[in-house]
């Protein structure tokens, strides 16, 4: 990938002005940053604009940057398959881990985000159905934290019970 910013880069900057910002190439695709007060509206422009088309969310992931503030971020990657272009969208937000939801946007996105949500704890307003999919609902915490003790709070999470360690 060059360093030049594709055409469609241009009209999503052109369009939102200074409320994103051009956060360069990266190895295979561009990077456009949205705060999480303008994420919605420019979700739907990039499905809806005949020139942009992004119509697949083809990933969506939570990061963590603690000590850094803001703390999180919410990175999608879309595609769209009429153009055959990329674009990586970053939104960055601190506690409590807050957005609104793109599920209603991609409906690609109600798996992602609820695994957000297990994972980091990121809430997504809207969203239809947020709840827990790998940990138990009454698991304490967040595993994919930066600040989650690697062994966990407590010993009873250890599935296979306290014997099963021991040699």
């Amino acid at each position: 990938m060059t360093d030049r910013r594709p055409a469609f880069c241009d009209r999503i900057m052109d369009h939102f002005g200074d409320r994103v910002s051009d956060g360069g190439a990266g190895i295979d695709m561009h990077n456009i940053e949205v705060a999480p007060e303008n994420l919605k509206e420019l979700c739907r422009f990039l499905l809806q604009a005949p020139e942009l088309s992004f119509d697949f969310l083809s990933d969506l992931c939570g990061v963590d940057f603690l000590p850094d503030n803001p703390r999180f971020a919410v990175v999608y990657h879309l595609y769209s398959t009429t153009h055959q272009h990329r674009l990586r969208l970053k939104c960055r937000f601190d506690d409590p881990p807050r957005l609104p939801t793109v599920a209603d946007i991609w409906t690609t996105a109600n798996w992602h985000e609820r695994e957000a949500f297990d994972m980091y704890g990121i809430v997504f307003e809207g969203h239809p159905n947020l709840k827990r999919i790998y940990m138990w609902d009454e698991f304490d915490g967040y595993p994919m934290r930066k600040d989650f003790p690697v062994r966990g709070y407590k010993d009873e999470y250890n599935p296979f019970g306290k014997e099963r360690g021991e040699q």
